[in-house]
C-alpha cells in the first residue's frame, strides 16, 4: 500500500489494489499517522469485500445500463420489467438522469414534475428508488435518499352508474364494454381483464376463473351479472378459446396504452374529472358489494386481496348508514310533531 502527498493538496492519498481491483483517494488527513490508520481501514474494508467507496460513482444515465440489463435477465415478472422499463423512460428525459448517482438528493427528486395523473409520475419515482436501492446493493452509493412519492388521489374516486351513463355514449370499442365488465367483476384492469380468455369462462356457471394475478390471491372465480354474460358472449362470437378481446395483431390480446387512449378521449368527451380513472370501477365493485353484504372477507376473496387492509377503503357504507340513521331520526321527529298538532 502507498501513502502520499499530491501536489496543491494538504492530504496524504493511498493507493492499493485487492483481488485486482485498484483503490485510491484521499484520506482527508494531513498528518501521516492517522493518514496511515485511516488507510489501514479502507484496506481492510476493501478486503472484507467491504468497498471503501471513495471512487466516484456513474450518472444514474450511465448506471441505467447495468440496472435495465438486471431487469431483464432478473427474477422480476413480466409487468414489473415493463413497469422499471417505463419509468426509466420517463426518468430519461429530466436532467436528473445526468446527474451523479451520490448527487441525486430529495430535494431534486421531489422537484421533479411528469405529464399525466399521479400514477405516471409515481411509475418514475418507484423506478428511481429501485435504481437507487439496486446502485447501492451495488456498493455505489452508500444511502438512498428519502423522498415521498405523488399522492394518489385518483382511486378514491368511483366510477358509479352515473359515470357509466355519461362514459357509454362517446366510448368507443372496446373500452364500452370493458366499462361495463370492470363494474360489474372488480377484476383488475390490465392483468386481468385485457387478458381474460374464452376457455376461462363458463356461461352456464355464470362465472369466470381468473387464472393469474397480481397475487396468489388474485386466482379466483368472479361471478358474472346478465349483462356481463351477455357482452362476453357477443365478443366470443361463437369461438371457444383465444382472447376474448384479440388485438389487431394475430394472437395478442388488447393492450393498456390503447384502452387508455380510449379512456381519455372518453372522460374528457363525458366531461368528467381527470382525476377519475378507469381503475375507479373497481373501486366501485368494492364499495357496492361491501354496501349490500357488510362482509369484508367476501369483498377480499371476489376481489383477490389478501391485505384487509386494503379492502378497508371500500367501506362507505358506513357513512351512508349514518346518514340515513340521522335522516330517519329528524323525519320521525317531524312525524311525532305534526301527529301531536292533529291530535291538539
Amino acid at each position: 500500500m502507498d501513502l502520499f502527498l499530491k501536489p496543491k493538496s494538504p492530504f496524504f492519498w493511498y493507493d492499493f489494489t485487492v483481488r485486482g481491483e485498484r483503490y485510491r483517494g484521499s484520506t482527508k488527513e494531513t498528518d501521516e499517522t492517522r493518514a496511515a490508520k485511516v488507510a489501514a481501514l479502507k484496506l481492510a474494508d476493501a478486503i472484507k469485500g467491504s468497498d471503501p467507496l471513495d471512487r466516484k460513482p456513474p450518472t444514474l444515465r450511465e448506471y441505467s445500463k447495468d440496472f435495465l440489463e438486471w431487469v431483464d435477465t432478473g427474477r422480476l415478472e413480466a409487468d414489473t420489467r415493463r413497469y422499471y422499463r417505463n419509468g426509466w423512460r420517463l426518468l430519461g428525459k429530466k436532467k436528473l438522469a445526468g446527474m451523479r448517482l451520490d448527487k441525486v438528493g430529495k430535494k431534486a427528486v421531489e422537484a421533479l414534475k411528469f405529464s399525466g395523473g399521479p400514477s405516471n409520475g409515481n411509475n418514475a419515482l418507484r423506478t428511481l428508488r429501485r435504481m437507487l436501492n439496486k446502485a447501492k446493493e451495488d456498493k455505489l452509493i452508500r444511502e438512498v435518499p428519502d423522498f415521498a412519492l405523488f399522492k394518489e388521489r385518483g382511486r378514491s374516486l368511483r366510477l358509479n352508474e352515473e359515470a357509466e351513463r355519461r362514459l357509454l355514449p362517446v366510448a368507443e370499442q372496446p373500452l364500452k364494454d370493458i366499462i361495463v365488465v370492470m363494474r360489474d367483476t372488480g377484476m383488475r384492469n390490465a392483468r386481468e381483464l385485457y387478458r381474460m380468455r374464452i376457455e376461462n369462462i363458463d356461461f352456464d356457471a355464470h362465472a369466470i376463473t381468473v387464472p393469474d394475478s397480481k397475487t396468489e390471491s388474485g386466482t379466483r372465480c368472479v361471478p358474472l351479472s346478465d349483462r356481463v354474460s351477455e357482452i362476453l358472449r357477443s365478443c366470443s362470437a361463437g369461438r371457444t378459446e383465444g382472447w376474448v378481446w384479440q388485438s389487431r395483431r394475430k394472437g395478442k390480446h388488447i393492450g393498456a396504452a390503447m384502452v387508455n387512449r380510449q379512456w381519455v378521449r372518453a372522460r374528457q368527451a363525458a366531461d368528467l374529472p381527470a382525476s377519475l380513472v378507469l381503475y375507479c370501477a373497481r373501486h366501485d365493485y368494492g364499495s357496492f358489494v361491501l354496501s349490500k353484504t357488510g362482509n369484508l372477507k367476501v369483498v377480499m376473496d371476489l376481489m383477490g386481496q389478501r391485505d384487509y387492509r386494503s379492502a378497508l377503503k371500500y367501506q362507505h357504507h358506513e357513512v351512508d348508514v349514518a346518514r340515513d340513521l340521522l335522516n330517519s331520526r329528524h323525519t320521525l321527529r317531524h312525524t311525532a310533531e305534526n301527529d301531536n298538532q292533529v291530535n291538539a
